[in-house]
This record gives C-alpha cells, sequence and structure tokens, in this order.
C-alpha cells in the first residue's frame, strides 16, 4: 500500500490540472454535477482554502468520488479502480493526504463488517427502530451522520446538495439495510417515530419544495435530466411493466389507465429501483391539486407510481 500511496501522491501535474480543469466546469455545468463536488468537499474534509484536505474518513471520501465518477463519467479518468484508498490521491493529487494511522480502523468499519448489515429484513419495522439501529451500529452511524450534516436543518437548505448526500448513503449500504430504512412506518401518534422517519427520507430539505410542484412537472422535470431519466425508466421498467410494456411512455395512453389496471411487481429488483429513486425528482413531494381537469387523471396516476406503498404492502 506504501508503494500505491507514493505512486498517487506523486501522479503528473498534467493529469491533476486536468481533473482540476473538470472541476472548475462542474461546478459551473448547473447539471448537479457541483451538488456532488459540495459533498465530496464535505466528506473528504477540504479546507475553506481549497489547498489543503485530510480525509480521515479514507472509505467515505473514495466513496462519494466514485459516485461522482459513476454520475458523470468524465472524471473516470481522474479515479482508479486498483486499491481501495487510491482515488482521493488520484483525483485531488499532492493537496490531499490520507491518515495512514485510520486506514486499519477505517478498514474494520466497512458495510461488509457491519453487524446491522447481517440482519435479515423484516416487515413493518418502525422507523425508530431502524433509526436507533443504524445510530447504534458504527458503520451504519458514520454514514448517516455524513449524510445529516449535509441536509441537516440548522443551516439553510441546498436541495441539490442534500439529494446528492441521501444518493449517496442509500447507495452505500446493503439492499437488506436499505430496505428497513425505505420500508419502514409509524403510528399515527408516535411523534417520536414520526421525526426518525423525515430523518431517514431526508425531510424537509430533499424532498420538501415551496410550493409543491405538481407530479407531471415532476416527471418532465426528471425526463430532462440524464441521471434521474436512467431512474426512472429502470423504475417503471422494474415496478411498472404492465404499464412500460402497454403504453411505452405514450402519456395519452397512460391516461386510459385506472390505478387497478396498474399491477406492480413489487419484487426484489422492484425494491431496489424504488430504493434508487431516493435523492432525484422522483422523491420529490407532489401535487395534483390546482391542475386543468384535463389533467387530473394522468397527475394522479403518476402520484400512484411515486408515492404510493400499495406496490410494497
Amino acid at each position: 500500500f506504501t508503494v500505491l500511496f507514493m505512486y498517487f501522491t506523486s501522479i503528473p501535474t498534467a493529469q491533476t490540472t486536468d481533473c482540476m480543469h473538470l472541476r472548475e466546469q462542474c461546478i459551473n455545468a448547473a447539471n448537479g454535477c457541483e451538488s456532488i463536488w459540495n459533498v465530496l468537499e464535505d466528506i473528504c474534509n477540504i479546507s475553506v482554502l481549497g489547498n489543503r484536505c485530510k480525509a480521515e474518513d479514507v472509505i467515505g471520501c473514495n466513496r462519494i468520488i466514485q459516485v461522482l465518477a459513476d454520475e458523470y463519467p468524465e472524471f473516470k479518468n481522474c479515479v482508479c479502480t486498483t486499491d481501495d484508498f487510491c482515488s482521493i490521491t488520484t483525483l485531488l493529487g499532492k493537496q490531499c493526504s490520507i491518515n495512514k494511522d485510520n486506514i486499519s480502523i477505517e478498514t474494520k468499519l466497512q458495510w461488509s463488517l457491519s453487524a446491522l448489515s447481517k440482519q435479515a429484513y423484516t416487515a413493518n419495522r418502525t422507523c425508530l427502530d431502524v433509526n436507533k439501529e443504524c445510530v447504534e451500529d458504527e458503520v451504519c452511524n458514520k454514514q448517516l451522520s455524513l449524510y445529516l450534516k449535509v441536509c441537516s436543518v440548522n443551516k439553510k437548505c441546498n436541495m441539490e446538495e442534500c439529494q446528492a448526500a441521501i444518493r449517496f448513503f442509500y447507495q452505500n449500504m446493503p439492499f437488506e439495510v436499505a430496505q428497513m430504512m425505505t420500508f419502514c412506518d409509524c403510528i399515527q401518534a408516535d411523534e417520536s417515530c414520526h421525526r426518525a422517519k423525515e430523518l431517514l427520507r431526508g425531510k424537509p430539505c430533499a424532498v420538501t419544495a415551496v410550493p409543491p410542484p405538481s407530479c407531471l412537472n415532476v416527471i418532465h422535470v426528471c425526463e430532462a435530466n440524464e441521471l434521474c431519466r436512467k431512474k426512472y425508466t429502470n423504475f417503471r421498467s422494474k415496478c411498472w411493466r404492465h404499464v412500460t410494456k402497454k403504453c411505452y411512455g405514450d402519456e395519452a395512453c397512460l391516461e386510459t389507465l385506472i390505478k387497478d389496471d396498474m399491477p406492480c411487481s413489487a419484487n426484489a429488483d422492484c425494491k431496489a429501483a424504488y430504493i434508487s429513486n431516493w435523492g432525484t425528482m422522483l422523491r420529490v413531494e407532489c401535487t395534483c391539486q390546482n391542475l386543468p381537469p384535463a389533467e387530473q387523471s394522468l397527475c394522479e396516476l403518476f402520484h400512484h407510481m411515486l408515492h404510493s406503498k400499495s406496490c410494497f404492502s
């Protein structure tokens, strides 16, 4: 590892410059890249001066860098996949250092060693129970803390940054754990449970827009964004195959359907697709109020697809 570390901290200046040029493009692109970069700087502990970073959470830092490269492939030449701890030094060059004393500790904190990740998924878990289990689990708590730091209600909300953080949060946990958090619920009178549920859903920052958009608008905005469009296409094909087969995204055709004519597959692939919608426009709370009568039925259909839990009941 020492050899790898020395190699990647002395990468050619040209590559570092190219990657820094991509950083500038990312920050100015207005396509969501800036939000992920801001989360990256937060998690990788890059100083305000921009000339030094000290990645104490090496695994978390490398994971968000890999998310950046997955969602914005132009960064793929700025990262590496050969070693768990090399991406940060490859992307950010000599300005970054790794706290080598923490590496053995960080390795132990990987999800594969998490007690929570070994639990079998059971339905009807309360969100308060799930939240407590996450806080008590060292690995889950670390991931949750990173996400809550970005989405904190104590600072001015940046919806795009919070959405990027919640995508990172759910993408980097085992399917069983993600299911626990996504499909937990509360009884009406349990206020503590409802607060825990809001934390796990990114409320209010990641999902609450003022005024709330129509569900038609949410779909149209999503389809105009490449990342969201891919997730929406996958979600429809995995959960609503009957709708996709029958209408192929044709809104006029979709409008002829009623909710009772929409069988949802509700299998593991569907649940995974539903979970992957976290941190996108598809999870933003939407409404069908105050729409023209001609748009009402289609809007309600989209609301049912995006927010109805009947699929997983």
